[in-house]
């Protein structure tokens, strides 16, 4: 890895961004950390990634819609928990874990009593 400079990489992404969205940003530095338009917070070599990115002709509209594009995903991502939870139900006859044990303690399976609080 190089070192960076850091009066060089600012200059570099304010021309990049300058161009991409024909307005200067404004960068608030603090401790090692940058904000770009109060946005997230970010590391001198992002800083330098996003710079090279923006003078790559890659705007921020593809970046926005690639961010709503993982939202759905994460959706998908609890559909299966909602199936196993189905296929829970399914296997204990559609009862819950208090008519299960209810209906054990009646057929005399077990010596054992109802859970507190039923």
């Amino acid at each position: 890895m190089s070192k960076l400079d850091k009066d060089q990489v600012i200059a570099d992404f304010t021309a990049a961004y300058q161009k991409a969205h024909g307005k200067k940003p404004t960068i608030e530095a603090k401790s090692g950390w940058y904000s770009v338009d109060g946005g997230k917070n970010i590391r001198l070599a992002q800083l330098a990634e996003e710079a090279e990115a923006l003078a790559g002709g890659a705007s921020a509209a593809p970046a926005a819609k690639a961010e709503k594009k993982a939202a759905p995903k994460k959706a998908e991502a609890k559909q299966p928990a909602k199936k196993k939870a189905a296929s829970k139900k399914a296997s204990n006859g559609g009862l819950t874990a208090r008519e299960l044990w209810r209906q054990k303690l009646e057929q005399g399976a077990t010596s054992s009593r109802l859970p507190r609080g039923s």
